[in-house]
């Protein structure tokens, strides 16, 4: 078989293990260390609490500084509620396309990176090769974070990461960090002809939103500094998309909720918008309180994810524009896992191939063509560390 059919057979079993966020990796996680096992690499894994769910990392090649890690996430998203025109969890190729759940966000790259193994062995690399294979990104995007802390410590310093998240194969420099909390805002019953002597939750939590509202308007305002110029938009966001509660037109409502998140240029931090959001909150809640004692507002942290910052002669940028010829500047406004490696010192970009507009989304397909593509960069990428 040719490199490719190789990497296409390793999709097609990926695939057909239903990671959806909210169930357990381990079915794959026991393939790919098998697989791994099958050409003599060791494989680490790294669990959560539960012992459900597990990272996984190895290293490829002789044990020195200078290699290169390929990082991808197992989990996917839910196909529940969408209308597929084949099994999501088998590979199906139609018209130059190969479809499935995770064909592009993010299986695609991860079956890459494993067929890139054996070509490492065979080339006779002399810097490693680096797996990293994760979960919860879709969730959280926190799930890596007790991989890359351990790969930080336990292997030798490797020179760039690749985050293989669908960009086209095309060199993504920065992205935006994300914080999210869920908000539960606790008010006080009463009729509401008599409102001022209730607390009305749903009221109070539109305080709240409309923080949010004027925080984007200034936003949008405001001249963007460097860091942020190159995002769309260029200013960091505040969104709430969710929310619940009240029981009756005619009762101040005594409980409210909703999710509110921001997406942060680099530069800014997302510690410092948390904190003026839940300064804020604090604010609206002692005037809830001065009405009733019992009335509060709980915030409750859903994710934090750092920013992918644009690095100056970073290693990683120059790796893949040399081996994709890839000139141009390029950032994203959606969060990976890449701002967890550079935190620990890691010089990173992201880069893989496939659309991200095809995430998430029925039908999600991958083009044959950026799958040949990403087999490319593997064989150059093994080349490369072969010198």
């Amino acid at each position: 078989m040719t490199n490719l059919a190789e990497a296409r057979g390793i999709l097609e079993r990926l695939i057909a293990f239903p990671t959806v966020s909210d169930s357990s990796n381990l079915a794959l996680i026991d393939w790919v260390e098998d697989y791994l096992a099958g050409f003599g690499v060791a494989a680490q894994r790294v669990y959560n609490d539960r012992g459900d769910k597990a990272n996984l990392y190895a290293s490829v090649g002789p044990q020195v500084a200078g290699g290169v890690v390929l990082s991808g996430h197992t989990d996917v998203v839910p196909t529940a509620g969408q209308d597929w025109s084949s099994d999501p969890w088998v590979l199906s190729e139609r018209e130059g396309r190969l479809y499935g759940r995770g064909a592009s966000d993010m299986k695609g790259f991860d079956a890459l990176a494993l067929a890139a193994v054996p070509l490492a062995l065979a080339g006779g690399i002399k810097r490693p090769l680096q797996i990293a294979l994760s979960y919860d990104e879709e969730i959280r995007c926190d799930g890596c974070v007790g991989m890359v802390a351990e790969m930080a410590e336990r292997l030798p310093r490797a020179a760039a990461v690749i985050v293989g998240e669908p960009s086209g194969m095309k060199t993504i420099t920065g992205h935006k960090g994300t914080s999210g909390f869920s908000v539960h805002v606790r008010g006080h019953e009463v009729h509401s002809a008599l409102m001022h002597r209730g607390v009305n939750a749903i009221m109070e939590a539109a305080r709240l939103i409309d923080w949010a509202n004027a925080r984007n308007a200034e936003g949008a305002a405001a001249v963007p500094g460097p860091l942020a110029a190159g995002f769309e938009p260029p200013w960091t966001t505040t969104h709430v998309g969710l929310i619940a509660g009240g029981t009756a037109c005619n009762i101040t409502a005594g409980d409210c909720r909703f999710g509110i998140d921001f997406r942060v240029v680099p530069g800014e931090s997302t510690q410092d918008w948390d904190s003026a959001f839940a300064a804020f909150a604090a604010e609206v809640e002692a005037g809830m309180q001065a009405i009733c004692p019992d009335a509060a507002i709980t915030l409750t942290r859903d994710f934090n994810v750092p920013a992918l910052v644009p690095e100056s002669e970073g290693a990683a940028e120059h790796l893949v524009r040399r081996l994709t010829g890839d000139n141009a500047t390029g950032v994203v406004s959606y969060a990976t896992e890449a701002g967890h490696f550079q935190r620990h010192g890691y010089s990173t970009v992201v880069c893989g191939p496939g659309s991200i507009a095809q995430a998430h989304q029925a039908d999600e397909y991958i083009e044959m063509a950026q799958f040949s593509a990403g087999m490319g960069f593997m064989e150059r990428l093994v080349e490369e560390l072969a010198r």
